[in-house]
């Protein structure tokens, strides 16, 4: 197989169809190799479009996912970032090469260690990652910049958007199956926000997502 030309048909034939033209973002999809984050056992699977079993009953989003999120929530150099859900680290790198600092909470001790050690190979040091349970918010090091949950919520915590700057992005996936709602929230300015609505999509939720009021006769 000639790696090389896999990953360009991945980003020919999956990512630019799905709307992302940024080369801002393309060009990191080169520069950044998507296989060194996959676990070994999946490897092969790195640049198809189905989402990577991870273990833990997680997964690793599709890459034309990735690449939408990072070229939606248009990323500053500046930017402090929040991201909910480590995972394999790779959408973490992506983060960590637009931005200023990314702050990456994870739940799973054995996902945090695996994210560590791929960031750790690739030379990437503007990340801190965070064991804990950042489904309901992570005010601890706000306000930011960014905020990406890398699954999705029922309900979207106003934790979440209130712990935002001023011009701030924060990308979700609302709703339950069998349709979500991926979001981009802006802080237009302090307290007042806009959502704008990108595509429908499933995903996995996060462990410990805030579900809606439900109630029994």
């Amino acid at each position: 197989m000639n790696i090389e030309q896999t990953r360009f048909n991945m980003v020919a034939q999956q990512i630019r169809p799905w709307y992302v033209f940024d080369d801002t973002v393309l060009d990191l999809l080169y520069k950044l190799k998507r296989e060194e984050f996959v676990p070994a056992e999946h490897r092969d699977m790195a640049f198809i479009d189905m989402e990577i079993p991870l273990g833990h009953g997680q997964v690793m989003m599709t890459p034309k996912m990735e690449a939408r999120i990072v070229q939606e929530l248009h990323i500053q150099k500046t930017d402090k970032i929040l991201e909910i859900g480590s995972g394999s680290g790779y959408l973490t790198a992506l983060l960590a090469e637009k931005g200023a600092h990314v702050t990456s909470v994870e739940i799973i001790p054995e996902l945090k260690t695996m994210a560590e050690n791929n960031l750790k190979e690739h030379g990437i040091t503007n990340v801190t990652l965070e064991l804990g349970d950042g489904a309901q918010g992570w005010p601890q090091h706000g306000p930011y910049d960014v905020i990406v949950l890398t699954a999705s919520t029922p309900v979207l915590p106003d934790t979440f958007q209130n712990n935002l700057n001023p011009g701030g992005r924060l990308f979700a996936i609302v709703g339950e199956d069998p349709v979500m709602q991926a979001q981009i929230v802006t802080c237009i300015a302090p307290g007042q926000f806009t959502t704008t609505n990108l595509f429908e999509t499933s995903v996995p939720s996060l462990i410990n997502a805030r579900q809606p009021v439900r109630f029994s006769f």
